[in-house]
């Protein structure tokens, strides 16, 4: 998925701070041991992260993205996602910076589908779109 613009959290109330919305790997060091999780809101105090199992509130653990690592609290967790307090403010830039912006035509080529010639005949572009409707795509002229 990537990154989405930090925007304020819906339903934040008193929160300040401006979230991203992303989905990465990430790790949480516990009392328990190691456990891989998945960053899915990132901001300068804290995160959203899902994982299983989950550590209990009030918790102890080290949050890991990469090569950078945060102490934090766990503020809250339930079904599978528990909310950290880091212990000092970040520099989410830094996290993210990973994550670089690609042009359509390099993404284009990395997400190109397999097995689509460059070029098709008119036969097998109506024959691909009509696969596409069928399995929920939508397969245009840009993707041959």
């Amino acid at each position: 998925m990537g990154v989405e613009n930090f925007t304020a959290a819906p339903g934040a109330g008193t929160r300040r701070a401006k979230r991203a919305r992303v989905l990465l790997a990430a790790k949480l060091q516990t009392p328990y041991g190691e456990i891989d999780a998945r960053l899915r809101d990132l901001s300068q105090k804290g995160a959203l992260v899902e994982c299983s199992p989950t550590p209990p509130q009030g918790s102890e653990v080290v949050f890991s993205r990469g090569p950078i690592t945060v102490p934090a609290r766990v503020a809250w967790s339930g079904e599978g996602r528990v909310g950290l307090e880091f212990h000092y403010r970040i520099d989410e830039n830094e996290m993210l910076v990973q994550l670089k912006r690609v042009s359509n035509l390099q993404a284009r080529e990395r997400f190109r589908r397999p097995g689509i010639k460059e070029s098709a005949s008119e036969k097998e572009r109506a024959l691909a779109a009509a696969w596409g409707v069928q399995v929920g795509i939508n397969i245009s002229d840009g993707d041959f």
